[in-house]
């Protein structure tokens, strides 16, 4: 079915405008947009659209673990206690309860104005060695109708050198062979319309260095992202010198020889290494909701990596709170707090908001492989709706609606998502 919408404005990459009209074909992709003038369009009444937002990074079992790991008996906790509270959540995973709460976070970025997800998937037994519960999340995205890079993890160790823990079993990769395998298996299993794979070696204290360099030659081999978790604490850092007698980040890219991936958090590390990192056309992954949850840190080498231009991209990790809107501001905020100044991410223009909503958009899409975050011929027909008359937006001009939206509002201004053309109303559940 074919899709003609006209809204209020429409965002063309450098601004809104009023007039304009974008067509989606019937296999979910944008045909034309612009000021087509042409008859018979929907007309959307005190809305705005944007690009579709990507998450680049989420666990989407981890919604289930919202309320909890809040209390701190012992005076303070860490990632490292957090980690626990999550491997218990882990053990109570059947393939009905990941299904049901997968769904509810998909659903819940939706509402957020997300309409694409990589989904770094690492669960992945419901018991030992049967892979079920892989299905559980592509049946959990096309329940709620959202866009899916399924993010396919390998995990094979608990710590460079050490063997899984007990609370890590239900993650085992016994082999990058059989790896490939389940890679092969899902490939079969997808929603081509809105579904597709990515290789996720999950970290370097789950992958060795030759595991990671297996599965990357592969993955190049058969044009699949590559996501990596790095450098998100110090005593990964600390393990991965240890064993290897390098920093993370060097020893994936010495793995790699220098190829191109989508490393997340890079809390910690360092300009030299981030430098290396994105001469090899590497995509900074930050996920500041969680990160300050966790209390991960603040990544120093984000002004770095914005430098390099369009190698940013935004995810929402555990899901405690799904707020697109609300990552992108602490993308900058967080570094405003770091250097006590404003406007660290700056456009060719001076505008911060356009450099989040990159992240947001054709960042994501960079990272995930995707045709998507640019209302534009041949893209993704994935749409956000934004809600002129909410509150927050009241008495704001055209001129000033992207700032605004960015720096002043939140999930309340998302009226509704289209993906491939297919519209779904904040709060409307399945699709």
């Amino acid at each position: 079915m074919s899709v003609l919408l006209e809204a209020d404005l429409t965002w063309t990459g450098s601004g809104f405008e009023p007039n304009m009209q974008v067509a989606i074909g019937a296999d979910g992709r944008i045909d034309a947009a612009g000021p087509l003038g042409r008859p018979g369009a929907a007309r959307l009444a005190g809305v705005a659209l944007l690009p579709g937002f990507v998450d680049a990074h989420s666990h989407a079992f981890q919604r289930g673990l919202r309320g909890r790991g809040e209390e701190f008996p012992a005076g303070a906790g860490s990632f490292w206690t957090w980690r626990e509270a999550m491997y218990a959540l882990v053990g109570s995973l059947d393939r009905a309860t990941l299904r049901r709460v997968s769904a509810r976070a998909f659903g819940e970025m939706r509402d957020a104005g997300i309409t694409t997800v990589g989904e770094f998937h690492y669960v992945h037994h419901e018991r030992d060695g049967d892979f079920a519960l892989d299905d559980a999340v592509l049946e959990a995205a096309s329940d709620a109708g959202i866009r899916l890079v399924l993010l396919y993890c390998f995990y094979a160790s608990g710590a460079p050198g050490r063997p899984l823990e007990p609370g890590q079993r239900r993650f085992a990769t016994p082999s990058v062979d059989e790896f490939w395998r389940r890679m092969d298996v899902l490939a079969g299993r997808l929603d081509p319309a809105t579904q597709s794979l990515g290789a996720a070696p999950h970290s370097i204290r789950a992958a060795r260095p030759d595991d990671i360099r297996r599965i990357h030659q592969e993955a190049t081999r058969r044009r699949l992202p590559v996501h990596l978790h790095v450098e998100e604490q110090q005593r990964e850092v600390e393990e991965s010198i240890a064993a290897y007698g390098r920093t993370p980040m060097a020893a994936i890219l010495d793995a790699v020889d220098d190829g191109p991936f989508t490393a997340v958090h890079c809390t910690h590390t360092s300009g030299a290494d981030m430098a290396r990192f994105l001469t090899a056309g590497g995509t900074m992954c930050l996920c500041p909701l969680t990160e300050g949850n966790l209390g991960d840190g603040i990544a120093g080498a984000l002004p770095q990596a914005h430098r390099a231009g369009g190698r940013l991209a935004i995810g929402t990790d555990s899901n405690n709170r799904l707020a697109m809107l609300e990552e992108m501001r602490w993308l900058e905020y967080a570094q405003r707090l770091r250097g006590e100044l404003r406007g660290v991410l700056p456009d060719a223009a001076g505008d911060v908001a356009p450099t989040l909503l990159a992240a947001a958009t054709t960042g994501g899409a960079r990272a995930l492989g995707l045709s998507a975050g640019r209302i534009a011929p041949g893209q993704w027909g994935d749409l956000v709706a934004i809600d002129l008359r909410a509150p927050s937006l009241a008495e704001v001009a055209p001129d000033r609606l992207l700032a605004a939206l960015v720096f002043g509002s939140g999930n309340e201004a998302v009226a509704g998502t289209y993906v491939g053309g297919r519209w779904r109303p904040t709060g409307g559940g399945g699709r």
